[in-house]
């Protein structure tokens, strides 16, 4: 194996294990970390439908199906918090792949839409569709196209794609400079109004979601769910080295273009359906390796784990803005952008540490 190959099950976790150790008891303790944190979610599901004036309970979930439920149950479960905890759960875990894929492909531990302007750049491509063509445009496709452009600059300004995990750090950072600058030019020309509403959009948030949202990160996640399959397969050989990997049939420059479009479009779908929101991407994939522990030399990068553990992230996130009166009305970008930012320092507090 290549030298920087072995970043992608001790590295990225910042803690450097050997991942052998693992061998024997790794399985074990990733499936009763997932089951926990499947069965964590669905408490913080129940909590957020449950709690407050308008709660419900999961026997009005099951009124609803069987077509049963009172107007008043019907309304909470469509229109309020329904499609806002599905909403939660989608774009988090949408947010938590896209980082392990961005992790992967420029194996370092701070890639993610976040820190390569990916996420600002579909913000500022929604700000400006909105502004454009509100109608024909909307949300994903702006999305789509302002991911895609920020990508093509990230790429133009690494000089040489993602081959240079240094370069492509600081091209991001340059790129998300000039993104944030394109959303904020587009909120000082827009009318008050509409500057205000889309500033609340920008910063990330749950509030007024329906169910065409919900249709629209759900629909990326199932469609990606094959790519992802496939991706798998092409990690677990990809560990062996890019010369082997080429050798044995996957190679290396094509699995890390596909991963990285994957990425951009799941990220670009989790900003068009909520906003930009802060960290997710970046945090998810370090929380699941840090409970579960270094992948198992050969089994590849832990996707659903980063999936799980986002969708964990951001429910909990906005259950806290929802039910702690000190955050009320808060968008949870906010939140999670807080968190992330503490969670950022540490984590590199940390690696320099260990470095000395």
């Amino acid at each position: 194996m290549r030298r920087g190959d072995t970043r992608l099950d001790g590295g990225l976790s910042g803690h450097g294990h050997d991942t052998s150790r693992s061998r024997g008891s790794g399985p074990d303790r990733r499936t009763l970390v997932w089951a926990a944190e499947a069965v964590l979610l669905g408490v913080l599901v129940a909590l957020t439908l449950g709690l407050g004036r308008l709660g419900v309970g999961p026997g009005d979930v099951l009124d609803l199906v069987r077509g049963e439920a009172s107007r008043k149950v019907a309304y909470v479960l469509t229109e309020l918090r329904g499609p806002r905890v599905l909403v939660a759960i989608g774009a988090g875990a949408a947010l938590g792949l896209a980082g392990a894929l961005f992790q992967v492909v420029t194996r370092n531990p701070l890639g993610s839409p976040d820190v390569l302007g990916i996420s600002s750049g579909a913000g500022a491509g929604v700000a400006v569709a909105s502004v454009l063509a509100p109608v024909a445009l909307g949300g994903p496709v702006g999305a789509l196209l302002g991911a895609g452009v920020t990508l093509a600059a990230l790429w133009f300004f690494t000089g040489n794609g993602f081959s240079s995990t240094g370069r492509i750090i600081i091209a991001g950072i340059a790129v998300n400079a000039l993104a944030i600058s394109v959303t904020q030019f587009v909120l000082t020309a827009t009318r008050r109004d509409q500057s205000a509403e889309l500033a609340g959009y920008l910063v990330g948030s749950l509030g007024t979601r329906n169910l065409g949202h919900v249709a629209l990160v759900w629909t990326a996640l199932v469609l990606a769910l094959p790519v992802l399959a496939w991706l798998a397969h092409r990690f677990r050989v990809m560990e062996l080295g890019d010369t082997l990997s080429t050798v044995l049939g996957s190679p290396a420059v094509s699995t890390r273009t596909v991963s990285v479009f994957l990425a951009v479009g799941l990220a670009a779908f989790a900003v068009a359906a909520c906003g930009p929101i802060a960290f997710v991407a970046l945090m998810s994939p370090h929380i699941a390796r840090g409970l579960a522990g270094p992948v198992r030399r050969g089994a590849g990068t832990d996707l659903f784990g980063s999936a799980l553990t986002g969708a964990l992230v951001l429910v909990s996130s906005d259950l806290l803005v929802t039910q702690v009166p000190a955050l009320d009305g808060l968008p949870v970008g906010i939140v999670t952008a807080g968190v992330g930012g503490l969670y950022l320092g540490a984590l590199l507090v940390h690696r320099w540490r260990q470095q000395n």
